[in-house]
């Protein structure tokens, strides 16, 4: 049984960003600081009471009470509450205090999904959108957020200031978008979860256990999507896939160090086969209907990651969909990984030919990748490039593995 040291920040993590969600639909934007303190107020209050009288029967149930109450009270003595109101209840003073505050499953889990219509918006910049998405639908605190960011609490606290005033002045409602704008508002959020997965999945962060939260929070709100109707589309589906085989390699990806492993390195009696059984799942979900997004691909991609054996099929598998997807949308880091599958399906002289048509000049990895192609081909090659690569990469851990390889190199 947990104690109240163990249970307080437990369910804090998972019922503040439920009531925060539910309360700030009911104050709006304007006025989001006043449900955010609210929700603070009552697990403060939490650790006064249960200290004091132990622990409630129902812990969850306690909070939802309180908070409702706190939210009431609040309304009840503010002029707030005259502006929240409706028309009907003005005209019946017996109603007047009977605002209902739902905190039903169903409706904790709509108010999360317009909460995350509402931050995910592109008048306000993608870091943001994951910081507020971090903080309101996470539950996650300042000091985490700026863990995550590499940052610092003031930086933080003024990059989400920022945001929610931009979202005031720009009178975003907290709603579903209609039911023709959903896929195209759709798209914008799935990016806002993507980033927000990568942001653990690639993250510089000490703290290995903060990356796997990010990742999970990620997949615990795409999963939110599959819930709803109106959401739970192909692309949709795609997306969660790719983060459940990607999150499946999470624990192989590191040592005990925190240094990366890489992939052809890992152990794969590490990944979570549970993972990727539900990878499949949603993967063949994906497959409905006739579009296919990037999220189609990567989850493709990723799936054949999973596959622990290495053989020509895999391989030339992997470098099609790569064709595909940079086709659908070009980007650099595709286009290196792309190589990288080329040089196991052709073979290293084929794949540093198209390797040295990039010139990413600008990209440790670049250099990485060309180190990784000339090793065994031209050794003194492979450490020029590893060097090259070595000056360039920011990260300790980057640096560290860069300068094992070219040590092995030198022998």
């Amino acid at each position: 049984m947990q104690t109240q040291n163990e249970l307080i920040p437990h369910l804090f993590r998972t019922e503040y960003s439920k009531i925060t969600a539910v309360l700030a639909k009911l104050f709006g934007f304007e006025h989001i600081e006043i449900a955010e303190d609210l929700v603070s107020d009552t697990f403060m209050l939490a650790a006064e009471t249960w200290g004091l009288k132990g622990l409630p029967e129902n812990p969850t149930a306690w909070l939802y009470t309180v908070a409702k109450n706190k939210a009431k009270d609040y309304l009840k003595r503010h002029t707030l509450f005259n502006d929240k109101i409706t028309a009907e209840i003005r005209r019946n003073q017996s109603e007047l205090f009977e605002i209902d505050i739902d905190l039903s499953g169903k409706n904790i889990a709509d108010s999360q999904l317009q909460m995350m219509f509402a931050i995910c918006q592109p008048c306000i910049p993608p870091e943001a959108q994951i910081g507020l998405s971090l903080r309101i639908l996470c539950g996650f605190g300042i000091e985490e957020i700026a863990d995550a960011f590499l940052s610092n609490k003031e930086t933080i606290n003024k990059r989400l200031f920022r945001a929610k005033e931009k979202l005031r002045t720009e009178q975003v409602k907290i709603e579903f978008p209609k039911p023709a704008d959903i896929s195209r508002r759709l798209q914008n959020v799935l990016t806002t979860l993507y980033l927000l997965f990568n942001e653990g999945y690639h993250s510089a962060s000490k703290n290995k256990a903060l990356q796997k939260d990010l990742c999970l929070e990620a997949m615990r709100l795409t999963y939110l999507l599959t819930q709803n109707p109106g959401t739970n589309l192909p692309f949709v589906n795609a997306l969660l896939a790719l983060m459940c085989f990607h999150a499946s390699r999470f624990e192989a990806r590191t040592n005990t160090d925190g240094e990366i492993i890489l992939y052809e390195d890992q152990d794969t009696t590490l990944w979570d086969n549970e993972l990727i059984t539900r990878g499949e799942h949603y993967l063949n979900q994906a497959s409905r209907g006739s579009e296919l997004s990037k999220y189609h691909l990567e989850a493709a991609i990723a799936y054949w990651h999973t596959n622990k054996t290495n053989s020509p099929q895999k391989w030339e598998s992997i470098l099609q969909y790569y064709n595909q997807l940079l086709m659908l949308e070009y980007s650099p880091i595709a286009a290196l990984n792309r190589t990288y599958a080329l040089s196991k399906a052709l073979g290293k002289p084929a794949a540093i030919i198209e390797a040295e048509k990039l010139g990413l000049n600008n990209n440790h990895l670049y250099y990485c990748l060309l180190g990784n192609l000339y090793t065994n081909v031209d050794d003194a090659m492979a450490v020029e490039h590893l060097k090259t690569a070595l000056k360039l990469a920011k990260s300790a851990d980057d640096k560290r593995v860069i300068e094992k390889q070219i040590s092995e190199l030198e022998r």
